[in-house]
């Protein structure tokens, strides 16, 4: 059976919002497991993929006021995640960067879904399959970035 274009885009969209469920409940769960609220475990997440970040970025990256970033830094600092430091260049900034242990707390809940995904991608799709899928992503990133800028900018 032939599949037309808008029948396989609208497969791909149950999908991703499928995908994108999951991710929810992942991170819903992690969250609860590491006694944080979503936002806080999305500030874990850049830190995670960063050397070390100002508030400001934080603040930008994550929709937040200077105060709502403060308090979430005080909150994650408390609880052993973050320390925050001159920044290197600039005395009057900071750098926020992730503690050891909160880094090992997160890795400990997040590799078995690195390992499993790995393992299971490498047995079930060649690296060219890998490549698309990778194009594939990157794509619709953009897309969805663009859509949280036009959402952004809504109603200002």
């Amino acid at each position: 059976m032939a599949s037309t274009m808008q029948d396989t885009l609208s497969e791909l969209g149950r999908i991703v919002q499928s995908y994108q469920a999951a991710n929810d409940d992942t991170d819903r769960e992690t969250a609860r497991i590491l006694r944080v609220n979503r936002t806080d475990l999305r500030c874990l997440e850049l830190l995670l993929d960063s050397g070390g970040v100002t508030p400001r970025s934080l603040g930008d990256r994550l929709g937040l006021t200077t105060g709502s970033v403060t308090a979430m830094l005080d909150r994650l600092e408390r609880l052993g995640f973050l320390t925050r430091n001159p920044h290197p260049d600039d005395g009057r900034k900071l750098v926020v960067t992730i503690t050891s242990q909160g880094a090992e707390r997160c890795y400990a809940l997040f590799a078995p879904l690195v390992d499993e995904g790995s393992r299971v991608m490498a047995e079930q799709f060649t690296v060219d399959e890998l490549q698309l899928a990778i194009r594939f992503l990157r794509t619709l990133t953009d897309v969805q970035n663009r859509h949280v800028s036009r959402l952004a900018d809504h109603g200002r």
